[in-house]
């Protein structure tokens, strides 16, 4: 890869990739119901002369092929979030979706999906017309799901690598409320497993006035909820990482009616797989013998999600940012502590057992990070990255990390 070579972004092909996150900004879709985003993204690639198949249901994939050579993939996730956006853009989100049980609530690319797939298609428009700079293949993976773990899983499960050529390397990046115009990377651990489950607590209902004929599931709710805060505090080394929340609870209709069943979610955060078996095992234990205390039948659990480990392998992670490096300046990349979001990305390069890299890129500008109020972050109905140089430092990563490999 030479700087002569390199695909740049001409004013009009910005002005393009500026109208089309908008356009993708104001017309999200909840997870795996990404139906008018794939249409879209087959059109544009089509357009492109870029062969591209469905894959798990709403997912795209394209193969753009250019002689001999490594082959790598790419991936941008697709999906919104049940959120009703507060940004104040002209351009803001008035969409609304329906959830599996058939609520209807507002969509909102609240955690900037719009942005990688703007950011994929325009590298992607740059590629096929600078065939001269690369050889090899890019299997550019528009994946559905991603915020309820689903995506991935139905790619795989779709045969995307008996479909795709297999790549040697996968990559990712994720917009994030960090300082647009710079990348930020981690070596090892990219992001946190993360594991979802409802708990349903079983008793017996009763009169508010007549407790002594109730198990009261609000009561042994409580108490399981209490226990399990225990299990990081007392259970896990001070030295590893462990985040376990409780962030729903319902139970009954009316103030004195003890109810029969009680429900909360719960979510759990880890690096470590012997960490996260350790407290998954600790939780069935604690929600378990607390019914058992109260006389109570054994509580359902059912899993809600499941996030796989997203690790950037150290040698891939290392060579790429020194690319990144010297095309983006040393001040533009810098090295962080894992966070604890997660991701579904890992499991496509594992499925195949090649390395993976997934970075970060920041979506702010200075004035929101130093100014007085909050920072909006992702998953905020305020979350609107700034489009400049939030999208044009995503195509230049994106373009360095895959001309690092096919780059001639």
């Amino acid at each position: 890869m030479t700087t002569t070579t390199y695909p740049q972004l001409t004013d009009g092909l910005r002005l393009q990739m500026h109208q089309l996150y908008r356009e993708l900004h104001a017309s999200p879709e909840l997870s795996m119901q990404e139906h008018a985003t794939a249409a879209l993204i087959e059109q544009r690639l089509t357009a492109l002369g870029i062969e591209n198949f469905r894959c798990g249901g709403t997912g795209v994939v394209g193969v753009l092929r250019n002689g001999e050579g490594p082959t790598v993939a790419f991936r941008a996730d697709t999906d919104g979030l049940p959120l009703a956006e507060d940004t104040g853009v002209d351009y803001a989100s008035t969409a609304t979706g329906r959830l599996e049980d058939g609520t209807e609530v507002p969509v909102m690319h609240g955690c900037g999906h719009d942005t990688h797939v703007a950011v994929l298609l325009t590298a992607a428009e740059l590629l096929a017309g600078a065939r001269d700079a690369w050889a090899g293949t890019v299997v550019l993976v528009f994946q559905p799901g991603e915020e309820t773990a689903a995506g991935a899983r139905a790619m795989l499960e779709d045969g995307l690598w008996e479909k795709a050529p297999l790549p040697e390397v996968v990559l990712g990046q994720h917009v994030m409320p960090s300082l647009a115009g710079t990348v930020s990377y981690s070596v090892g651990d990219a992001m946190a497993l993360a594991d979802s489950w409802r708990v349903t607590v079983r008793g017996e209902g009763a009169h508010a006035s007549q407790p002594q004929d109730a198990v009261d599931p609000i009561v042994l709710g409580a108490h399981m909820i209490t226990r399990i805060q225990t299990i990081v505090s007392r259970e896990i080394d001070a030295r590893r990482a462990a985040v376990v929340t409780v962030a729903t609870f319902h139970g009954g209709l009316k103030e004195n009616i003890i109810p029969a069943t009680a429900e909360f979610t719960l979510n759990v955060r880890t690096f470590d797989p012997a960490v996260r078996d350790h407290v998954l095992g600790a939780l069935r234990r604690i929600i378990s013998a607390e019914a058992a205390a109260s006389g109570a039948p054994e509580p359902g659990i059912e899993e809600i999600s499941t996030f796989p480990r997203n690790y950037n392998d150290p040698e891939a992670t290392t060579a790429l940012v020194e690319r990144f490096r010297q095309v983006l300046g040393e001040d533009s990349v810098v090295e962080i502590e894992p966070p604890m979001g997660s991701e579904d990305f890992g499991a496509l390069g594992a499925a195949i057992g090649v390395p993976s890299v997934f970075w970060m890129f920041g979506g702010h500008d200075a004035a929101t990070l130093e100014g007085e109020g909050p920072v909006p972050v992702n998953h905020s109905p305020f979350f609107a990255p700034a489009v400049e140089p939030t999208l044009s430092t995503g195509v230049r990563a994106a373009l360095t990390a895959i001309l690092s490999r096919v780059g001639r």
